[in-house]
């Protein structure tokens, strides 16, 4: 299985960058795992909420297949624990998923389009953190979640 989180613009804060840079060395331990940051859209002065969610959607749309299964990340998602998250990797794992994307829409959330292509939404918290602080929070949380199937002692650490 190949896992590919996907997030809306560059993250430009350096201790940001060193986590997550962190993390994603680790996860290339346990898994095919590739971080892919789409560029903001330009000229967003110039549009409307429901334009610039449009124009993201048209850029995410060209990063996935038909057979991807792809999980939003979303306020409205489902909460996991870490180990029932650990536990949902492992599903799809075994369920022979052969690309799972994650997204991290942009800071108006997703377009419609997007919402009906997704397979699944998973929230990280009922708090609301910033669209680069999220990238960090997630691949760490898969990081966890892999050494949790592992057995490994970080999650205890």
């Amino acid at each position: 299985m190949k896992i590919t989180l996907i997030a809306i613009g560059k993250t430009e804060d350096k201790y940001l960058i060193e986590g997550i840079e962190k993390y994603i060395n680790r996860l290339k331990h346990y898994i095919n795992f590739n971080f892919l940051a789409i560029p903001d859209v330009k000229n967003v002065k110039n549009l409307s909420e429901a334009q610039q969610k449009a124009k993201e959607a048209e850029l995410l749309h060209k990063q996935i297949n038909n057979g991807d299964v792809v999980i939003l990340l979303d306020e409205k998602g489902k909460k996991y624990t870490s180990v029932a998250f650990s536990a949902y990797l492992n599903k799809q794992m075994v369920g022979s998923v052969q690309h799972l994307i994650f997204i991290i829409g942009g800071p108006y959330g997703f377009d419609e389009s997007i919402y009906k292509r997704a397979n699944g939404m998973l929230s990280l918290s009922d708090m609301t953190f910033s669209h680069q602080m999220i990238r960090l929070f997630f691949v760490e949380q898969l990081y966890r979640g892999f050494s949790i199937l592992k057995g490994e002692p970080y999650h205890h650490a």
